[in-house]
């Protein structure tokens, strides 16, 4: 019988690689992802009423979209991204799922800007669990030369969660507050009752996640199953995990590791302490950065743990240039998408839908607020969906015809929407705004997929959870954690949202330095790979004989 503490040898019988069950596990999958943005995402639409029921700024709203989720998601990522490379991943999904769901709906108990970023620090954790294990799941289910298309299909439910988010809380806001005008049971308004609205519903999917079979680890590649673990080591290599990225367990945990490994932490915090000092008394902005700093330094502190305890999988990921440069330049394109996908809605709202409002004119069927939910989620959900899709499969196309040809589809997330980003938030035309959001919709979400693929593909099949963490701890510490905040300050400095979303444009010239090098090193990154495993004491098939 099966360690019970082990995915290796799964206790059921497992149907084939790439055949009818993988499909209907990615379909579950999906379900979950979709659930784990609408959780997300929903805050967008509620932003104007939050923003007025607690009295927040701008930067305050991007604070809670994006730093108290992604610095947390990004820091427990890490230890858990680890956990499901040893441990059964569909429980651990499940687990995280309940957390996640649970916290979305405590959300809507929330009476002040610090419960809600509890709550939304909460909600981090618990999704830190849905990238690593399904991405690793979903790799084991697909051959390598459909996986970039089935990575996608996955990811499309970022956006189809996205959109739906918009939609259910335009209608829950709505709904609620004309039953209620004066609040309902325990006093609750339309934007609280809708966090629980969708909270609520995945503690039953949950139940549904776990009864899904684990896969074999490697089958889809061709390799044989790594060396199995027993239960004791797994805990016991999470709780080091934890202790690498958790401070102040970091400083004993580094003490553990030598003298060395600690004033290597040492100094890294106090550079850390450093940067944050200097950037909160620059803005203002004493919880971003204190945030912001604490996911560096988390960061920096497991890839010291990670290089003593673990060099196979620190040479793979943090000593493989291609690798980190494709965190880097997927994790700017988040930057930017995180932070429209965020900011849309507020902004249609105030700029077009509340000056028709006050105006007195006749309104058209398009300027009110249930109207830019709809168009706005629907649009994101079908251009996300499709942009995601057709970036992978495109991706494994051009992958075909050259090792490289997936970043070149991923790099047109940046190129094509940047014209028409500039047209949308320059337009004094409700109309045109709504026309432009479906290019930089589609087009921007093509390297979703594409950017999972290079990762997944870049290490070994034991790493894949630990590449995936790492991979997020771009696109959302970098991307979501900083994105959203700094459209917000902008916008709180200038007095005009709109000159925070174009300020994103900045990013351009650095996405496309860092793709261009992905490009230039990928073939021999790829083609190593098992050389460059075996050459950092990785155990590989015969290897362990």
């Amino acid at each position: 019988m099966a360690d019970p503490d082990s995915s290796n040898v799964p206790e059921k019988p497992v149907p084939p690689v790439g055949g009818p069950y993988a499909w209907y596990v990615l379909a579950l999958l999906v379900l979950v992802y979709v659930m784990n943005f609408i959780d997300r995402q929903i805050l967008s639409i509620l932003a104007e009423d939050i923003k007025r029921d607690l009295s927040l700024t701008d930067a305050q709203l991007g604070f809670l979209y994006g730093t108290a989720f992604a610095v947390f998601y990004a820091l427990f990522g890490v230890p858990i991204g680890r956990l499901a490379d040893n441990w059964v991943r569909t429980r651990l999904l499940s687990l995280g799922l309940t957390l996640w769901s649970g916290m979305t709906a405590l959300s809507g108990l929330a009476g002040s800007f610090s419960q809600l970023s509890l709550a939304r620090i909460g909600v981090g954790v618990g999704e830190a669990t849905a990238g690593p294990s399904a991405y690793s799941m979903i790799s084991d289910w697909f051959p390598k030369a459909r996986r970039a298309t089935a990575l996608s299909i996955y990811a499309a439910g970022l956006y189809l969660g996205g959109g739906v988010s918009l939609l259910i809380g335009a209608v829950v806001v709505k709904g609620w507050n004309a039953t209620y005008p004066g609040g309902g049971p325990l006093g609750l308004v339309g934007w609280q009752a809708a966090f629980m609205a969708v909270g609520i519903p995945g503690l039953l999917l949950a139940l549904w996640v776990a009864t899904l079979i684990e896969p074999i680890r490697g089958r889809a590649d061709g390799l044989p199953p790594p060396v199995k673990m027993s239960g004791a080591a797994i805990w016991r290599n999470f709780l080091a995990d934890l202790a690498s990225v958790i401070p102040p367990l970091t400083l004993v945990n580094m003490a553990l590791l030598g003298r060395r490994a600690l004033l290597e932490n040492v100094a890294a915090l106090a550079l850390c302490a450093g940067l944050v000092t200097a950037l909160a008394t620059l803005t203002g902005e004493v919880p971003q950065f204190l945030a912001v700093g604490t996911g560096l330094y988390a960061v920096i502190s497991w890839a010291q743990s990670i290089k003593r305890r673990d060099k196979p999988t620190y040479e793979m990921i943090w000593g493989t240039p291609a690798f980190v440069l494709t965190i880097l330049g997927f994790g700017s394109i988040s930057f930017v998408g995180y932070s429209v996908g965020f900011w849309a809605a507020p902004y249609a709202i105030r700029t077009f839908v509340v000056p028709m409002a006050a105006s007195g004119a006749p309104i058209p069927w398009y300027g009110t607020k249930e109207a830019v939910a709809f168009l706005l989620g629907g649009g994101g959900a079908l251009g996300g969906f499709v942009g995601t899709i057709l970036g992978g499969v495109l991706g494994d196309w051009a992958k075909k015809r050259h090792p490289s040809g997936r970043i070149i589809v991923g790099s047109l997330a940046t190129l094509v929407p940047a014209p028409f980003l500039w047209m949308q938030y320059t337009t004094s035309d409700l109309a045109l705004f709504f026309l432009c959001f479906a290019p930089t919709t589609v087009f921007g979400s093509m390297y979703v997929g594409v950017a999972a693929a290079t990762t997944q593909d870049l290490v070994m099949p034991r790493m894949r959870g630990a590449a995936t963490a790492t991979f997020f701890i771009g696109t959302t510490l970098f991307g979501l954690g900083l994105g959203p905040w700094f459209t917000g300050f902008v916008s709180k400095m200038t007095g005009d949202l709109g000159t925070g979303v174009l300020s994103l444009l900045l990013m351009a010239p650095f996405t496309v330095t860092c793709l261009f090098l992905v490009y230039r090193l990928l073939p021999l990154a790829e083609s190593s790979r098992l050389e460059r495993a075996r050459a950092a004491g990785e155990i590989i098939g015969k290897d362990a004989t």
